[in-house]
């Protein structure tokens, strides 16, 4: 028997994660629409949970899944800005949940915490900007091949952080 909800409010029944997974469905849908990298790629995946992490955390709770607003679109764009302390902000975002939340009884928390993990612990092989470079404009040493050829190892938020604000931009 199914339970009288589906958002986790029937008292004991299925709790279904709506907020989250209203999060990664908008995420999939800009960054599918801005077509920056391919569907199904390791870059691809960093782009969509970090962005369906910053929609989370932004209050997916009204899931505006059917019209994404300009204010709504601002506010991702702002706080995946370059410059902006982006994971200071999901750390104190998710700390603020999880304080008021008993352990396993929210499962959008639960799936936000799992994505935030990932972004965390994967490391993605990137080219190297440099610490003091901006990533939006990069100087070019002498040989530009050089350059090219750079790459570190980098968590996965860092380069999905750049992809998904560049894909909210595009939208």
């Amino acid at each position: 028997m199914r339970p009288e909800s589906t958002n986790g409010t029937s008292g004991g029944g299925l709790a279904v994660p709506m907020a989250w997974l209203c999060a990664e469905f908008l995420a999939d849908q800009v960054l599918r629409t801005g077509g920056l990298v391919e569907p199904g790629s390791l870059e691809y995946r960093a782009g969509r949970e970090t962005l369906a992490l910053t929609v989370y955390l932004c209050g997916a709770e009204d899931c505006p899944a059917s019209v994404l607003t300009a204010s709504r679109l601002d506010e991702w764009l702002s706080v995946t800005a370059y410059g902006h302390p982006w994971q200071e902000w999901v750390r104190d975002r998710m700390a603020e949940r999880e304080s008021v939340d008993l352990p396993g009884t929210d499962p959008d928390l639960e799936l936000a915490r799992a994505s935030w993990g990932w972004l965390e612990r994967t490391e993605l092989l990137a080219a190297d900007l440099g610490d003091d470079a901006d990533p939006w404009h990069p100087a070019l040493p002498v040989d530009p091949a050089a350059c090219e050829n750079a790459q570190v190892w980098t968590p996965a938020w860092r380069l999905g952080l750049p992809l998904g604000h560049l894909a909210v931009h595009l939208y």
